[in-house]
């Protein structure tokens, strides 16, 4: 594994009803929707590290703590950016931010653990 502090990750998507505050129930607005905006932030960190993990290991969030800054309305895009900024064994720290087209929307931390797939799997079933 090759993991270091500094990568980083990015993901994107376009605000859609289906992933509106007012689609998931978290409200009545048709804005982007927080857990999408934190799923996105999730997504960005995955990319960070994905490539550089051995065969077999995965990583699973463990830890959101964000802060989500301005609405987005329907029709944009929304970007997400991770940041690597601590390694402590298994677990991986990231700041993380998210900008719709006119500013930022959204930040705060990760956090991500390194499992092996198969033995996380097979524990769920124990």
């Amino acid at each position: 594994m090759a993991l270091k502090v500094g990568m980083k990750g990015e993901a994107s998507t376009l605000v859609v009803h289906e992933n509106t505050a007012a689609s998931v129930g978290a409200g009545g607005a048709e804005v982007f929707g927080t857990p999408m905006m934190i799923a996105l932030m999730e997504n960005a960190s995955w990319g960070a590290v994905s490539r550089d993990l051995d065969e077999g290991y995965v990583t699973v969030g463990t830890h959101v703590n964000v802060s989500h800054l301005a609405a987005t309305p329907l029709g944009q895009q929304v970007r997400a950016i991770a940041e690597l900024m601590e390694i402590d064994g298994r677990r991986l720290v990231f700041k993380v931010e998210a900008y719709d087209e006119k500013r930022k929307i959204g930040e705060g931390q990760h956090e991500r653990v390194v499992v092996n797939l198969e033995r996380f799997l097979k524990r769920l079933g124990e």
